[in-house]
This record gives C-alpha cells, sequence and structure tokens, in this order.
C-alpha cells in the first residue's frame, strides 16, 4: 500500500501548475511546456474543445427554435445569468454554481470552462504606455508600478506576433503601437468623426481603427497553429471554427500541447495552494473534483495563478497556514484590497443626415477607438486619470411602427434606410482604493465547501466626476461634428458590469504594501505567480487582456530561468 501511495504522488507531481485556462493561463501554459516543464492546467470547469464544441457557431437565426430566445424552462436554474441567448447559452454558468454576498451591487462575469472568458472578450488590445505605468506615482494614487513601458516592450510583441493583431501604426505616444496585420477599415461616418476631431480639437484628440485579436493576413505561425483568416461574422463569443480571433482553445493551448508536456484537468475547483512551513515555500494545489466531490492533491515545483482576478484572489485567501494565516503572501495585508475595475457607464449617440448615396455592407469584429485625452500630460480636471471612448456607426433598415392595420404591414415588408446612426461608450479608469475589497465568509460556504466571496465594491466621487466629463466631452464632439439629436447618459451600472475586474494581488517595488514584485513573483512565496487581472496595481483606461498575457509570458521565461538557476 506504501508504494501505491507513492506512485499515485508520483502521478499527481508535475514540474508546473497552472490555475485557470483563460487568456492568461493559456499563455502560462505554452510558455512554460515550450521550455520543457510538465505542466498541469487545472480548470475548474467542463471540458471545450476546439471547433467540435462551440454548438451554435455559424448557425443563423432562422437555424434556432426560439430566433435565439431562451425558454422559461431552460432559464429556471440560470436566474442570475444575464442576456441569456441561445446562441452563447452553452457558456452560461448555472445559480448553485459559485453563489457570492454582494455587499454591494456588483455584476460578476465569469467564463468556467476550457479556454475561459477568451472564448467571450471583446478582443481588443491596445498596450500600455508610461502615462499609464507612472500614473500611480505622478498622480499619488496606489503605488507605485515596479516596471515601466520599456521592461514590457518586447513582451507585448512576443504575444502580439503569436496572437496576431489587426490594426495600424497610428503614432501616438498614449497608445505605443503594436506588431499589427491589415487593420478593418472605418465606416464613414467614423472617418468622418475622425476629420472632424482634427479640425475641431488640433490634433489632441484622435481616432483611430481600434486593435483587434484577428487575423487578417495570417502568416506562418499562424497556419501552423491551425487558424484560418477572421471571416468577418461577427459571431465570435459562439466560439469560432476557423480560429480567426484568438483564443486558448484556438491557439496556446493546442500549441502546448504539441509539446507533448501540457496536461488540462477540467473539472478541478481549486480550494487552495498548498504551502510547506519546512521547504518554506508552496508544494501544489488542492482541488475538488467538480462531479465526485472528491479533495485531491496534486505537486509542483511553481505555481501560476490564472484564475481570473476575483477568484484568483480567493484562492489565495482561502490558503491559510501557520506562516500564512490571512492567505498566502499576505504579509503586507493588501490581499483582496484595492479591487478595481473600468468606469463604462457613460453612453452616448448621434445620427447625421449626410452620406445618403452610402449604407453600411459586410460586418465589423472592431470599433473605432479614441484614446484617453484627459489628464495625459499634465492634470487640468478636477478628477485624476482619464478615459478612452469606444466608437461605433452605421446605417440600416428599419420600418416605422408607429401605426396600426395595413399600413403596419406594408411598412413592415418594405422597411427603408435611415440617417447614419453613431454611437459611444466610455471606458474610464477608476483609481483603486481599499476600501474596496473582497473577503471570504466566514459561515457561508458554496456546493464545493469552499468559503464563499464577499464582494464589497461601488463608485467613488472620481469615477462620478469622469462620467460628467465624458458626457458634456461627448456632447461637445458629436455637434462639433454636425450630428443631429444627439444624447449622452449616464447609465449608472453597477461596479463589475465592464467584465475588467483587476487587482487585489498587486504588484509593487515594497513588499510591505504590495503582493508581487516586478516579475509577478509573490513577495513572500517566491514559487508562487499571479499573472491575470488580479496582478494590476492600477487599471488604465485600455482594455487589459493584452498585458495580462503579456505579463503571463514574461513571467514563464522568468520562472524557468530562476528554476535552472535554483531559485525556486
Amino acid at each position: 500500500m506504501a508504494n501505491f501511495n507513492i506512485d499515485s504522488t508520483e502521478k499527481r507531481t508535475y514540474d508546473a501548475i497552472v490555475i485557470g485556462s483563460g487568456a492568461s493561463g493559456g499563455w502560462s501554459a505554452k510558455e512554460l511546456c515550450e521550455k520543457g516543464l510538465k505542466t498541469l492546467v487545472l480548470e475548474r470547469g467542463r471540458d471545450v474543445k476546439h471547433v467540435t464544441d462551440y454548438p451554435t457557431a455559424g448557425k443563423a437565426p432562422y437555424e434556432f427554435e426560439y430566433r435565439g430566445s431562451v425558454t422559461l424552462e431552460q432559464r429556471k436554474d440560470f436566474q442570475t445569468a444575464r442576456n441569456m441567448r441561445a446562441e452563447t447559452f452553452h457558456w452560461a454558468l448555472p445559480d448553485d454554481e459559485q453563489p457570492f454576498v454582494q455587499e454591494k451591487p456588483f455584476r460578476w462575469f465569469r467564463g468556467y470552462h476550457v479556454g475561459g472568458k477568451s472564448l467571450l472578450w471583446a478582443r481588443q488590445t491596445q498596450r500600455w504606455s508610461d502615462f499609464d505605468f507612472e500614473g500611480p506615482a505622478r498622480d499619488g494614487f496606489a503605488v507605485d508600478w515596479p516596471i515601466r513601458y520599456a521592461d514590457v516592450e518586447p513582451w507585448y510583441a512576443h504575444v502580439e506576433k503569436f496572437a496576431g493583431i489587426a490594426g495600424n501604426k497610428d503614432g501616438l505616444p498614449e497608445l505605443p503601437d503594436s506588431e499589427v496585420m491589415p487593420g478593418f477599415d472605418l465606416s464613414c461616418i467614423e472617418q468622418y468623426f475622425k476629420e472632424s476631431l482634427e479640425k475641431n480639437y488640433g490634433g489632441t484628440r484622435h481616432l483611430i481603427q481600434a486593435r483587434c485579436a484577428h487575423l487578417t493576413d495570417p502568416q506562418a505561425i499562424h497556419t501552423a497553429q491551425g487558424r484560418a483568416r477572421c471571416h468577418n461574422q461577427t459571431m465570435c463569443n459562439r466560439g469560432c471554427q476557423f480560429g480567426g480571433y484568438f483564443s486558448s482553445n484556438a491557439s496556446t493551448l493546442p500549441w502546448a500541447q504539441k509539446t507533448g508536456n501540457l496536461t488540462v484537468r477540467p473539472h478541478a475547483v481549486v480550494h487552495s495552494i498548498l504551502y510547506d512551513e519546512k521547504k518554506g515555500k508552496a508544494i501544489g494545489v488542492r482541488i475538488i473534483d467538480g462531479t465526485t466531490k472528491e479533495a485531491i492533491e496534486f505537486y509542483a515545483k511553481i505555481i501560476f495563478v490564472n484564475a481570473s482576478a476575483l477568484n484568483t484572489n480567493a484562492i489565495l485567501l482561502n490558503s491559510t497556514s501557520n506562516r500564512f494565516p490571512h492567505g498566502l503572501g499576505n504579509d503586507s495585508g493588501v490581499l483582496g484590497k484595492y479591487i478595481s475595475w473600468h468606469n463604462y457607464r457613460g453612453k452616448a449617440s448621434a445620427e447625421y443626415e449626410g452620406f445618403k448615396n452610402k449604407r453600411t455592407d459586410g460586418r465589423n469584429p472592431s470599433n473605432g477607438y479614441v484614446p484617453r485625452f484627459r489628464n495625459v500630460h499634465k492634470q487640468e480636471t478636477d478628477f485624476l486619470r482619464g478615459y478612452a471612448i469606444g466608437i461605433g456607426g452605421g446605417r440600416g433598415m428599419g420600418s416605422d411602427t408607429s401605426m396600426i392595420g395595413n399600413q403596419l404591414r406594408e411598412n413592415l415588408l418594405n422597411p427603408k434606410l435611415g440617417n447614419w446612426h453613431i454611437s459611444s461608450w466610455m471606458m474610464g479608469e477608476c483609481v483603486p482604493i481599499e476600501t474596496n475589497h473582497v473577503r471570504l465568509h466566514p459561515e457561508l460556504k458554496d456546493k464545493y465547501g469552499i468559503p464563499q466571496l464577499v464582494i464589497s465594491c461601488d463608485w467613488t466621487e472620481n469615477d462620478d466626476k469622469m462620467v460628467a466629463d465624458y458626457v458634456t466631452e461627448s456632447k461637445a464632439m458629436f455637434e462639433k461634428a454636425g450630428f443631429t439629436n444627439v444624447t449622452a447618459t449616464d447609465t449608472k451600472t453597477p461596479p463589475g458590469a465592464d467584465i475588467h475586474e483587476m487587482g487585489g494581488v498587486r504588484m509593487g517595488k515594497d513588499p510591505k504594501t504590495s503582493m508581487l514584485n516586478a516579475w509577478n513573483q509573490v513577495h513572500a512565496c517566491k514559487n508562487v505567480f499571479v499573472t491575470d487581472g488580479a496582478c494590476m496595481t492600477s487599471t488604465g483606461t485600455q482594455n487589459p487582456t493584452l498585458t495580462y498575457m503579456m505579463f503571463s509570458a514574461r513571467a514563464a521565461n522568468f520562472a524557468v530561468n530562476e528554476m535552472k538557476k535554483g531559485h525556486l
């Protein structure tokens, strides 16, 4: 029996364990496997195989029994899910999977399946600049980042070349250029607005084509992944059978699998990270099997935590020991604190009566993008930091449905072209504050016996002022462009609605005020790395996933080198 136990332990021992299979976890696994490490990826949800497990990919509306609606019977176990549609119902999270306590209203979107939210993301990929990395030090919020743009620029390029990014070389210091293939065209209304900004704001505000993780001109590295050019179907969140956009399932996980070093274990609900008091380091991960509820332990020399920001916080908080009674690596006491996100509350729209000889043709998986222009070179407003703006516009067919009878029937059968429309949405930087936090409930547990997460996050006065500025400036920009029916509003949506949770395990120079060093390495537990959104010291205004992927690749290579030196 002793030999059997030894054999069993050996079978559950790897060089590295990656918790989570989404965008950051996939990159961690790819880099570790390429460097020769036998790597176990733990995914709490079900398995999803590329192509074969995208049941609605390419389906037309008439192929759904209820034109995409989800029946009441189907909804009964998904009351907390939002925007339920048949096209994406296979990704929905049942109510009993992971209940949490909303101390204040919060929307928590999760992707518990192999591939995680890399199958669901908006695919927007804008780099950070030193205006972002230097923000806390300059503006006096959070703590100083332990890195600058020069430290990470090669890793941005490394990730972009492999993932495939469509866009342009824009030459903007506030948004460094990426490694790109040809971008998608702006519509005529977007191009018109771009020219209006240049004319009316003296080159201080720019509309560019947002960079996005879509293949428009696949290179050899992409065909080697088995991926093909984006078909502009704009059905991306159903799963793409062409691999036209980047996802773990289409790209990094298959690449890691080809090395022979990857093992993926779905239905692995991580309970905690195991810490050895004598060795002074983490030795493995305890999971609860999602189907049998059995507790199982896996062992490894290094551990990467990529469970998505809030779940990463929950895992570390639940990883207690004599050495770390308040959570793994939490000597500073900041674990779970300074949670932040993006501010998408502001929305605006307008119409334009020109371009009557043109209409929208085809589909565009990307959109226009106005990089942050507030408080970039100097503090100029009564709020800290700023916001970027997403822009989309088009012209479609519509019908007047204000009447009844024969005229209504005729209008529905003979739709007419309306005016060009344009819309915008803000992407504001939320300044992290200590009171915005998560913690474990002392009594409530989920069906796996794991403490429920308490989320206590709210907007600040800084956020309110930023939204007000966006509303004012959006109206002004649209009106100067000659648009009509201009509206701009604060939607008052609760935190989390943008799906960009960050922080709680922040990077920093000082172990007394941060959890991670410049290499995403836990200060007090050197063989544990956190490279998903939890590591973020501040949030910037850019869509954050590209930065998570960059951190993951960079940290994985550092970890392998440290292992070779015997430091881990």
